[in-house]
């Protein structure tokens, strides 16, 4: 697992594993926004079958993240390398984890919910318009933690 902490490939002070994790965070939005268009243009077995994935994605990413922040000496090991407060950086981290938090189990609320209403054939169909309204939440979610991530990474590794 050496890699990990190998210079990454953005140009930055931060490591492979940073990097890694900053591009697939940045993507996300985008991949789930294809797979919204999915069900828009009703296909809603493909758009079932992308948000499963990508949602899985994510939780494995998440896991990466996690084991090399421990791994790598946590969070104040890499504040360390950044001219910004201490303070500024935790704040950050702390509005970052809330909006990131708050957006996985709403992921995990939206997909169970939408189990459990396709499993009732009510999905397409008399829940659609919940679902729906879930959905926009979570992609604001999602969009949010982006940036908020991008944040977190921009004042570690660049300023």
């Amino acid at each position: 697992m050496e890699y990990m902490f190998e210079a990454g490939f953005l140009g930055t002070r931060a490591p492979f594993f940073m990097d890694s994790v900053t591009l697939i965070v940045a993507l996300l939005p985008l991949l789930v926004g294809f797979a919204i268009t999915a069900a828009r243009r009703s296909s809603y077995s493909l758009h079932a079958v992308l948000q499963t994935v990508i949602f899985i994605i994510s939780f494995i990413v998440i896991g990466y993240f996690e084991y090399g922040i421990r791994l790598g000496g946590g969070f104040e090991r890499f504040a360390l390398q950044s001219s910004l407060s201490p303070t500024l950086l935790k704040t950050l981290l702390v509005v970052h984890i809330a909006i990131a938090t708050l957006t996985l189990l709403l992921w995990i609320w939206v997909i169970l919910r939408a189990l459990i209403s396709y499993k009732r054939a009510k999905l397409p169909g008399s829940d659609s318009l919940q679902h729906t309204a879930l959905g926009k939440r979570l992609f604001l979610g999602i969009i949010l933690t982006t940036l908020s991530g991008i944040g977190v990474y921009i004042t570690l590794f660049i300023l």
